[in-house]
């Protein structure tokens, strides 16, 4: 599982070091192998090792092609998937179209979500964490879903 918020470097060539906490589980399930998408509601990158990105694309492979908001969703996410490896030294190259996508420059975060991670540009990761905790503070208005979970 991916988890934590970790600030990153890009280099000049648009490389990311990959965190060493994630490298070893990344090395052993899919054999360093990632994919990385873009994210269709925000100005950020998507990305899932090569065995959950196989079962997402299934799944949305699966989707009707007449809907619009489903064809657009496919084009988008499937259009977008770029294959990624871990170098020798743990690395993964991120494609300038999904850097220019994202906005992603020197510094990004890399935001662990379970089974994913988000890529952010540091500066639209602050605004949209400041915006989703004002956000929250609004209405008071918990999905009925979340209204059995105990934290």
């Amino acid at each position: 599982m991916f988890r934590g918020i970790n600030p990153i470097n890009l280099d000049a060539k648009g490389r990311m070091a990959m965190p060493m906490r994630y490298r070893e589980h990344i090395a052993t399930t899919c054999e360093g192998r990632m994919v990385a998408t873009i994210d269709t509601d925000s100005r950020c990158l998507l990305m899932y090792t090569q065995p959950e990105w196989d079962v997402i694309q299934s799944k949305i492979e699966q989707l009707s092609s007449f809907n619009p908001v489903t064809r657009r969703i496919q084009r988008l996410l499937i259009g977008h998937a770029t294959d990624l490896e871990l170098d020798g030294n743990g690395r993964l190259l991120l494609p300038a179209t999904l850097r220019e996508y994202a906005c992603l420059e020197k510094k990004i975060v890399l935001l662990g979500q379970g089974k994913k991670f988000e890529i952010w540009s540091e500066d639209q990761w602050l605004q949209t964490r400041d915006a989703y905790l004002d956000e929250g503070q609004d209405d008071g208005v918990i999905p009925e879903e979340l209204q059995s979970l105990s934290l």
